[in-house]
């Protein structure tokens, strides 16, 4: 049975917030209440050995190409990008302004992102949401913390709603199983409804046994599947949006049984950004219809006032 699924219904937002995210929701890609985003932050983040793979995804018109033909919600660009390739695109694809951002070269034992865009520059740039890194766990997160209220409260009085890329990062995430367990994942999430975000963006949890002696006593015991690991994460969440992140490209079958295990757990959609763009064009495509598909089969949302779908 498919768990329903937080709506924008559910969701006591501002006028200016509830307007953009219905356009993300409703108005562009797979509709029906569902998001998939396109994020191209790994220039920035990974530097340019993440197109070697496919030298064309090098070119940012290549994902806006791929935005506009596979049918996504919105593409998530840094602001220079947006300011050199969005003006063709503009109204076409939704933008989501990531306002924030390191490179890979620092390790992530101190992990912080700092901000190089504002709300402002979103609102200048047509932007239907911010997106915000915040490192849960990292000894900087206070600085991280302290700097997301200052974008939340810009992000409030532009009616801008804000996404949060929350990942466990950090030198003291080993000594408590990993940044990809389902304590790291789970903290993250909640951290994210408690600090304000609209909507979050984790990564898969993922089980390991040789590492669940470190985990907090309170997640030992859980014998948990991919699905149910989901549904905790999302639970965690609540009233804030929750999305899937790909991370690393993998192949079309893990990809779509991890899609049909998050749309089960009641997630609200996808960001997958390597698993499209590092992808030929008509094969990105084809992938980018199947996941629609999917989001459209899997499970429906309530409409206003009536008993939850299952």
């Amino acid at each position: 049975m498919s768990r329903r699924f937080v709506t924008l219904e559910d969701l006591d937002l501002p006028a200016g917030k509830k307007a953009r995210l219905y356009r993300l929701l409703y108005k562009h890609g797979p509709g029906n209440g569902r998001l998939m985003i396109l994020p191209i932050d790994q220039g920035l983040e990974h530097g340019p050995r993440d197109f070697f793979v496919n030298p064309e995804s090098l070119n940012p018109e290549f994902q806006l190409r791929l935005a506009l033909e596979g049918g996504f919600s919105a593409i998530a660009f840094q602001v220079g990008l947006a300011e050199k390739y969005l003006r063709a695109f503009a109204g076409k694809v939704p933008l989501i302004l990531k306002i924030n951002g390191k490179t890979e070269i620092p390790p992530d034992d101190e992990a912080f992102s700092p901000c190089h865009a504002s709300v402002e520059d979103a609102v200048r740039l047509g932007a239907d949401a911010v997106g915000y890194t915040c490192y849960v766990g990292s000894p900087r997160q206070d600085d991280d913390f302290v700097q997301f209220g200052r974008v939340r409260r810009e992000a409030e009085r532009a009616g801008m709603p804000v996404i949060m890329w929350a990942y466990p990062r950090g030198k003291f995430l080993e000594a408590k199983g990993g940044r990809d367990s389902l304590y790291a994942v789970d903290y993250a999430a909640r951290i994210a409804q408690e600090l304000g975000a609209d909507v979050v963006k984790i990564n898969f949890p993922k089980a390991d046994e040789e590492k669940r002696a470190q985990y907090p006593k309170e997640y030992r015991d859980l014998k948990l599947g991919k699905r149910e690991m989901i549904e905790k994460v999302v639970a965690s969440a609540g009233r804030t949006l929750t999305l899937m992140s790909g991370g690393a490209k993998r192949t079309d079958a893990e990809l779509f049984d991890d899609v049909r295990a998050a749309l089960e757990a009641g997630v609200t959609g996808f960001i997958f950004g390597r698993n499209m763009w590092q992808r030929r064009f008509g094969e990105a495509l084809d992938v980018a219809a199947k996941i629609t598909k999917m989001t459209q089969e899997v499970s429906r949302p309530a409409p206003a006032g009536k008993a939850a779908l299952v």
